[in-house]
């Protein structure tokens, strides 16, 4: 099995790391685009061992980190650039992913080893509605599988007086419990979201979408309800939905990730997310 990683031009003058995970054995495989999730990373929880296990199904495994996630490419694993985290919107992440497209679709170093014409993208989390709204506006992408993501990236949004101070002061914070900081957001977040409000409807794009589309989401997420995986097949039939009895919003993951095993939750998720790509032809 081969891993290798990569530095790529990102959104704002900002670089983007790569990682592939594969088995080298000169056999065009599936693509499959890997997005976190905010606050996350692409080598978070169980994602590796993910990527690892991807590969042995003979599956090209490619996740990153977005440009402005907050990391960087000496320490992809920790939030050392906040300034950058409070700059990121969803139009960043959008444009990254279509950087991360292109170079992959244009890469030779894997010319025996990917089919540039069968590329699929997983996402968790926001990562999901990400990959959710490319996949309806790229030609290149196949199918689309979003493991607890919501339903609307705009519900959240601040109104009244919370929304006139992070005006007037430009920043409101984020606390991330995991390493115990306040992370900032800029308001030119929300001023990104008014501008672009309907290019990032989930709603619009999942009607608009004919491409096939997998959803997991555990029945327990705290963080994002269940209801919005149900209100998603709702507005498309074809959605094909799988509910997670008792998982909660990371499917039983933690970080770091010290098991040699995935636990019950995730292996479900897993098998029913290999099953799905299987099904997909180019």
């Amino acid at each position: 099995m081969k891993k290798k990683e990569f530095v790529i031009s990102g959104s704002k003058g900002k670089s983007i790391l790569v990682d592939v995970t594969y088995n080298e054995n000169n056999l065009a495989k599936k693509v499959i685009i890997f997005c976190h999730g905010f606050k996350g990373f692409k080598d978070w929880g169980a994602f590796n061992k993910i990527a690892e296990y991807f590969a042995k199904k003979n599956l090209f495994f490619l996740k990153f980190n977005f440009s402005h996630n907050g990391t960087s490419i000496e320490n992809p694993s920790d939030f050392v650039d906040l300034e950058a985290f409070g700059n990121n919107n969803f139009c960043i992440e959008l444009d990254d992913l279509n950087f991360v497209i292109d170079w992959i679709s244009s890469c030779n170093d894997f010319e025996h080893e990917i089919n540039v014409n069968d590329i699929h993208l997983l996402g968790h989390s926001r990562g999901g509605a990400i990959s959710i709204l490319k996949s309806n506006e790229d030609k290149r992408i196949k199918s689309v599988i979003s493991w607890a993501s919501p339903s609307n990236l705009l519900l959240r949004l601040p109104s009244g007086e919370k929304l006139n101070t992070w005006k007037k002061t430009n920043v409101a914070y984020i606390y991330n419990s995991r390493i115990n900081k306040n992370m900032p957001m800029y308001y030119q977040f929300y001023e990104n979201c008014i501008l672009n409000k309907h290019k990032l409807s989930i709603e619009n794009s999942i009607k608009k979408n004919t491409k096939p589309h997998l959803i997991i989401h555990g029945s327990e997420d705290p963080t994002v309800p269940v209801n919005d995986a149900l209100e998603m097949k709702s507005w498309n039939n074809d959605i094909k939905l799988e509910l997670i009895e008792k998982a909660d919003h990371v499917f039983g993951s933690f970080h770091p990730y010290n098991l040699d095993e995935f636990n019950d939750h995730l292996k479900l998720v897993i098998k029913k997310t290999i099953d799905f790509l299987k099904l997909q032809s180019c």
